[in-house]
């Protein structure tokens, strides 16, 4: 078998003239505006221990992670295939004194697998954190950032998918699922398969109202306007699902005025992140590309790992990505 050694592994890419310098022009232009919006460059390792990269909202990461051993110490170590949880501890640990902090990256990471068919495997990714300021406030402050990003980038015609985990969260509670049960209804969901949630409820004998509840997830997509059906058809959610309502509202009210010409979709099945988002989740796309351009949400209570447990909230997104969607002067 002949190995051309100059092939690059699968999903892995290099730029070149004039592309890496396009790329750089887009680098500082980025980096300039969080900096005037007050977010610190943080420059995170490649490397870490396996077990620190792997806690919070990096434990779903393990799949994608390559290991390897430390020669030096013995232990396993991990290439970093998301940055938001070095961020996460980085705040926890340099920054525990301040009860509101931002911060920002820009860097590779590596995978083991593409997020999507196509996809690479060696992201450079740039996004922005924001720990210590929970509520609708820091959703917001996040949302118009990840927007401004990708008008930065040369984006335009914009589509904002909007959920809210906390709804799910607090529907599937009523159910007392053990962790496989709750695994096996959020693949469901997913599909949106209202056939396979009949099987599920039959089998496990749910509580008919309780599980008619999380069925109308599935349905509860489309403009704004269909969040006041939501409050109609999940009335006996309770408290907590009222509140998730409340805060996807005044979202949909602020981003008129910060991005109108964002185009606004909800989805109240869709459940990216779910095993550690706690609240808004979103994600951009644009026509004709099949897959999101950049993702984020509320992941509060991150930190606890490292001692300094907080609310969060950011996003995040893969600069080749946006280099080749956008038209960057």
């Amino acid at each position: 078998m002949t190995i051309n050694k100059w092939m690059l592994p699968e999903g892995v890419e290099e730029s070149l003239p004039p592309l890496s310098w396009q790329m750089e022009a887009l680098r500082r232009r980025l980096l300039d505006h969080y900096r005037k919006r007050g977010y610190q460059l943080i420059l995170p390792p490649l490397i870490e221990h396996l077990d620190t990269l792997l806690t919070g909202t990096a434990q779903g990461l393990e799949q994608q992670t390559f290991k390897l051993t430390d020669p030096a110490s013995g232990r396993l170590l991990g290439l970093r295939a998301d940055m938001t949880p070095q961020a996460a501890r980085i705040a926890s640990r340099r920054y525990a004194d301040q009860s509101v902090v931002r911060l920002c990256y820009l860097g590779t990471v590596l995978r083991t697998e593409a997020d999507s068919l196509g996809g690479s495997r060696s992201p450079r990714q740039v996004g922005c954190e924001l720990f210590g300021l929970a509520g609708p406030d820091g959703d917001l402050e996040i949302l118009d950032l990840m927007l401004k990003t990708l008008r930065l980038a040369g984006v335009r015609r914009i589509y904002l998918d909007l959920g809210h985990v906390g709804i799910y969260r607090a529907l599937t509670a009523r159910l007392g699922l053990n962790a496989a049960e709750e695994s096996a209804l959020f693949e469901i969901l997913q599909r949106k398969s209202h056939p396979d949630l009949a099987e599920f409820a039959q089998a496990r004998r749910l509580k008919p109202r309780a599980i008619e509840l999380v069925s109308q997830l599935m349905d509860l997509n489309g403009e704004p306007k269909v969040l006041a059906r939501a409050r109609e058809v999940l009335r006996a959610g309770g408290a907590a699902v009222e509140g998730a309502l409340d805060a996807l509202e005044r979202t949909v009210l602020e981003l008129a005025k910060v991005a109108p010409a964002a185009r606004v979709h909800i989805d109240l099945a869709e459940l990216r992140g779910y095993r550690y988002h706690t609240g808004i989740v979103f994600a951009a796309f644009v026509p004709g590309h099949g897959r999101e351009i950049a993702r984020g949400g509320r992941y509060d209570g991150v930190g606890s790992e490292f001692g300094a447990s907080r609310p969060a909230t950011g996003f995040s997104a893969d600069l080749n990505e946006l280099l080749r969607l956008g038209r960057v002067g």
